[in-house]
């Protein structure tokens, strides 16, 4: 009736409850020494060859010294290993770019995998669930190379098999604050592994200067600011439409001139048209000889405006049905960039529901048919609430700049932007700071870049004014 459980009875038990369990010692196998020491043994030997094969240079500098030191003494060890160092000092201090890039990121790279990420990796991934301690056994995802940048750690990781992309853009903040880094984003790099980034220092604090004006026209992609990485911005503004959405103050005016200036020498050359809607008159307006009669502030002559916008787009359409798919601009037919300073003035917070009407009417138009004939949209809004711009999603590219809610950024970038690192609500108000500072989302990769426009001053606009303006040919 009753079955023997293993181990032995525990006797001499004292309780003041009557009812209390018989406990029972679970039986103890003995195991040999012998057996013992094979398995020590072995783990060690498995462990200094992972160790070798991981970290080559690392154990040749550690083992070469020993090994001279134990075959021929300590004198011979220290004047065979001395010109080793004081050569790699003649190296960084005479040639420093080389040292680093051929040498410095990865002694770098090696401490920060062993002493930060290597000796954190246990407590932060079951502390943020992303392991799993079961029946005494941890199970984690497996810790792979660690690259060093002049910003960053890239990080490669190979996740529990099960896991999803989503289990770790979630705890973004989790691993962040783990491993000592002010923020995190998650990539894909190919099925099963992940390529986390752990930004060191932010390349992006200091405002950059208005960039040169190109000496040879260009319709794209134009350079505006920099990106996280340290490489030029090149924004594509042929053949797509572009979404700029920010708070006030966030620097959506350093991005609208930025690519108004880019733009310059071709629009002098004929090969660019910039059609300018300014209905608060306090952003396009400083510039507005720029755009010549292609400029409407009223809320009547932007639609006119745009609706004329469209005329051109139909025009071409019926021209180049059948013949060809692309867009070339030529002086014959130029690319023309509709620019939109506070589109929602336009739309949704336009009183006249027949204006209202045509351009809303004319904007769906425009960023739908638009691309194959070269016109393209800029458009520039504050609040980027479904109801206030119900176009959103016709725009292929989009850039959040500084935004006051978490929820906006999945609005602005899409779904899942802010959880693979688009944090575009944690950028400083401070304009010094923060302004003109964002993420670029692109219709070729859901991976959001942070970027940072350069700021084109009052004295830059009358500048450019001053030597383009009536330079564009009819």
């Amino acid at each position: 009736m009753f079955r023997r459980l293993p181990g032995d009875e525990a006797r001499n038990l004292v309780t003041t409850t009557p009812d209390t369990a018989i406990v029972f010692r679970p039986a103890v196998v003995t195991t040999p020494a012998i057996i013992t020491l094979i398995i020590f043994a072995w783990r060690l030997l498995v462990g200094l060859v992972r160790t070798t094969w991981r970290h080559p240079v690392a154990m040749l500098l550690i083992s070469t010294p020993i090994t001279l030191t134990l075959l021929y003494g300590w004198r011979v060890a220290l004047l065979l290993c001395t010109p080793v160092p004081v050569a790699l000092l003649a190296w960084a201090l005479t040639n420093r770019t080389s040292f680093v890039h051929l040498v410095g990121w990865r002694l770098l790279a090696w401490w920060r995998l062993v002493f930060i990420y290597r000796r954190h990796w246990q407590p932060v991934m079951i502390v943020s669930g992303l392991g799993r301690h079961v029946m005494g056994r941890d199970y984690l995802p497996r810790l792979g190379k660690v690259t060093c940048t002049s910003w960053a750690d890239l990080v490669s990781v190979r996740m529990l098999d099960g896991q999803a992309v989503k289990d770790w853009a979630d705890r973004i903040e989790h691993l962040a604050h783990g491993f000592g880094a002010p923020s995190c984003r998650v990539a894909v790099a190919k099925a099963g592994r992940l390529l986390l980034t752990f930004p060191r220092r932010d390349p992006l604090a200091t405002v950059i200067p208005a960039l040169p004006i190109p000496e040879t026209p260009t319709v794209g992609p134009v350079a505006i600011g920099t990106r996280e990485d340290g490489t030029p911005w090149l924004l594509k503004i042929l053949s797509t439409h572009i979404l700029l959405a920010g708070a006030t103050g966030a620097g959506k005016g350093s991005i609208i001139w930025s690519v108004i200036r880019a733009l310059l020498p071709a629009l002098r050359a004929g090969l660019v048209q910039l059609w300018a809607l300014d209905p608060k008159l306090m952003e396009l307006s400083f510039g507005r000889a720029l755009f010549g009669p292609r400029y409407a502030a009223t809320p009547e002559e932007c639609a006119d405006l745009l609706e004329a916008a469209v005329k051109v787009m139909q025009e071409r359409a019926a021209r180049f049905g059948g013949i060809q798919r692309n867009h070339t601009p030529t002086t014959d037919d130029p690319f023309v960039l509709v620019v939109v300073d506070e589109v929602a003035f336009l739309t949704a917070y336009q009183a006249d529901r027949d204006l209202k009407r045509r351009i809303s009417a004319a904007l769906a138009t425009l960023t739908t048919q638009g691309r194959a004939v070269g016109i393209g949209v800029l458009a520039a809004l504050q609040d980027p609430r479904k109801e206030v711009m119900n176009i959103r999603n016709l725009f292929p590219d989009k850039i959040a700049l500084r935004l006051d809610e978490s929820e906006q950024v999945d609005m602005v970038l899409g779904d899942g932007a802010r959880d693979r690192g688009a944090l575009a609500d944690h950028i400083s108000p401070v304009p010094e700071l923060g302004a003109g500072i964002g993420y670029v989302r692109l219709e070729t990769s859901p991976d959001p870049i942070r970027v940072r426009a350069a700021y084109v001053t009052d004295s830059d606009i009358r500048e450019m004014v001053a030597a383009y303006a009536g330079g564009e040919q009819q």
